[in-house]
């Protein structure tokens, strides 16, 4: 089955909710305040379901000081009905809303035009043909048919049926991962916390996990909704009500919910920005913003040198993180009056300079995401990650892997999602060759030389080591890189060595384990396997985590610290540091290890002879 998301709009008293109420059976105007007032205040809900299509209305307030609710449900839409009453024709709200539906490039728009009963047939074609002319003016529009309809007309109210559910899915950009801004939540006795929203992206299941990045909290999925029934699973496009294990915050309109770990919160963003009618957006100018149900103060700033313009990249500034992500819709209003809105070209703050951040912005707007790589590429030489592509591009991983595999001269670490610029490699190589220069004995391996060498990836790494190789500088044996012009008989043998002799040397105090292959150029896995070999040849001790000491220093201090005992009663760590300027970690090591002496026990903090 289909499901659609059709917004409902259009001026005060046109006959929105009635309307519905004839197509669905649902009157919107449910709550108290808003039969008293006779005007829909919050966004209402209600659908209607044939053999293969759901439908699901949100009906938004036409009111003009109500403009923020008509927003905030119409960055749900993947269609609009508005309606327009025959005799009165299009009206200040009709215009605003149109204008809003336009920014939010909601495609498909079918008019009622209500109240046809009341008309002739001349006004009405009359009426037709005005508002056809009228919508031509909106790019992001396109005018499915115009319906004159009564509610007191079961044929008009078919027809219009007709017309929603021949309105065409439009395939939109998705990223797969779920994202979802709550209108309204509530408690429940026995049910617990509630919330409800339109899926955006992505799917959600009963059971799965949901995170507030705002809040930085995290919910379990007790149970979902779509239209009243029970579902396993809500998909995009879907009025779904939300049932969350025990939220310890208060959930509010306009908080988002998402996958966890996918979704970065910044204080700025890029945006493609313009204005509507005859407004027009200036620099450094404060407004309200709405994305989704959510709306914020923010600072509007033009990149171009202009102190106005009714359209042109910007900054938006927020006091507060927002979570946004690529292609996402917003508007922007100014004392209480809709003056604009665009769409979120760059949800990252990148330090880019204005000439590259322009030439990068546009590339976005076109959705050039091969060039945008290029550009991104070049500011950052040592590696541009696609971890966050679904929130910077609307790509999954395999996508945004799939676009750089078409780019020249660039290294595609797939499993690291890392894109390198090819000449990087050379940068690589000339430290990989220093390090073997340096130390002739040194023994590598890829996930050795990570450590040493953070910004290059594994893959990266691996990839020049086999271009070494191929010179012949060095040769990979037992998955381990060694110096091609050093014979080398027996390296297991050769490393236990060396470990032990930097071990002899340091006596009392010896290095952690990973700083002595650090210093010997040496792979960790073959340093640890050095070390278990010594340990069972009994030449080294084991004193802790990573404190390892010869059998002979051990010997030795034993020795002393017995003395100690025999000598003044006694010994802990004050009196072990009277003689011993070591650190507490290696001083209580030493005073553990006295425990295993049958001689020698415990005593609070000291060890004392039985």
């Amino acid at each position: 089955m289909k499901h659609i998301i059709v917004g409902t709009a259009g001026h005060v008293d046109h006959g929105k909710t009635a309307l519905i109420e004839a197509l669905s059976g649902f009157a919107g105007d449910n709550l108290e305040e808003e039969k008293r007032r006779g005007i829909t205040i919050n966004l209402s809900f209600s659908n209607l379901t044939n053999e293969d299509t759901n439908i699901g209305f949100i009906d938004v307030p036409g009111h003009e000081s109500l403009l923020k609710n008509m927003i905030a449900g119409a960055f749900g839409f993947d269609g609009a009905l508005v309606v327009i009453d025959t005799k009165e024709g299009v009206m200040p709200q009709t215009k605003e809303h149109l204008e809003i539906l336009n920014l939010l490039h909601v495609n498909t728009i079918i008019i009622a035009l209500t109240k046809s009963d009341l008309a002739s047939k001349e006004a009405i074609e009359q009426r037709t043909k005005e508002i056809q002319e009228y919508i031509e003016a909106f790019s992001h529009l396109h005018l499915q048919s115009i319906v004159p309809v009564s509610i007191y007309d079961a044929n008009s109210i078919e027809s219009l049926k007709k017309e929603l559910f021949a309105i065409p899915i439009i395939a939109k950009q998705s990223n797969g991962l779920f994202r979802y801004y709550i209108d309204r939540s509530f408690s429940l006795a026995g049910v617990g916390t509630v919330t409800t929203g339109t899926v955006l992206d992505g799917s959600l299941s009963v059971g799965d996990k949901v995170y507030a990045p705002e809040l930085e909290c995290e919910f379990s999925v007790r149970n979902l909704q779509v239209h009243e029934k029970d579902v396993k699973t809500a998909l995009s496009s879907q009025r779904t009500a939300i049932n969350l294990q025990n939220p310890k915050i208060a959930l509010k309109k306009g908080t988002l919910l998402c996958k966890k770990g996918y979704i970065k919160g910044f204080s700025s963003v890029d945006v493609w920005v313009e204005s509507i009618a005859n407004h027009s957006i200036k620099h450094d100018t404060i407004v309200q913003l709405f994305v989704g149900t959510k709306q914020v103060e923010a600072k509007v700033l033009l990149l171009d040198e202009e102190s106005e313009t009714q359209g042109g990249y910007a900054k938006i500034q927020f006091q507060k993180k927002m979570f946004l992500v690529y292609d996402e819709p917003f508007i922007i209003c100014n004392s209480g009056r809709t003056i604009g809105g665009g769409r979120v070209l760059n949800p990252t703050n990148d330090p880019i300079k204005k000439k590259i951040k322009k030439e990068l912005l546009v590339n976005l707007k076109n959705k050039d995401f091969q060039q945008a790589f290029e550009i991104l590429i070049t500011i950052h030489k040592r590696g541009f990650g696609l971890i966050s592509s679904n929130q910077r591009f609307g790509l999954n991983h395999d996508e945004a892997i799939q676009i750089a595999k078409k780019m020249q001269n660039i290294f595609v670490d797939e499993a690291g999602l890392v894109l390198y610029p090819q000449d990087i490699k050379n940068e690589l190589e000339n430290t990989i060759n220093a390090i073997y220069k340096k130390n002739q004995y040194a023994l590598l391996s890829a996930n050795s030389l990570n450590l040493k060498i953070k910004w290059a990836s594994q893959s990266l790494i691996a990839q020049v080591l086999a271009d070494i190789c191929k010179s012949g500088k060095l040769v990979f044996e037992n998955g381990i890189y060694k110096n091609a012009s050093i014979k080398i008989d027996d390296i297991a043998t050769l490393v236990e060595g060396k470990i032990y002799e930097i071990l002899e040397q340091e006596g009392h105090s010896p290095s952690a384990p990973y700083n002595i292959y650090d210093d010997l150029d040496i792979d960790r896995l073959m340093g640890d396997n050095a070390l278990k070999s010594l340990c069972k040849a009994k030449k080294v001790i084991r004193l802790a985590h990573n404190l390892f000491i010869t059998a002979p220093a051990l010997s030795k201090i034993m020795v002393a610290f017995r003395e100690i005992i025999k000598t003044q009663g006694y010994i802990d760590i004050k009196k072990a540091k009277e003689h011993y300027d070591l650190s507490r970690k290696y001083l209580v090591a030493y005073l553990d290890y006295l425990d295993l002496y049958d001689d020698i026990k415990k005593d609070g903090d000291k060890r004392v002879m039985v």
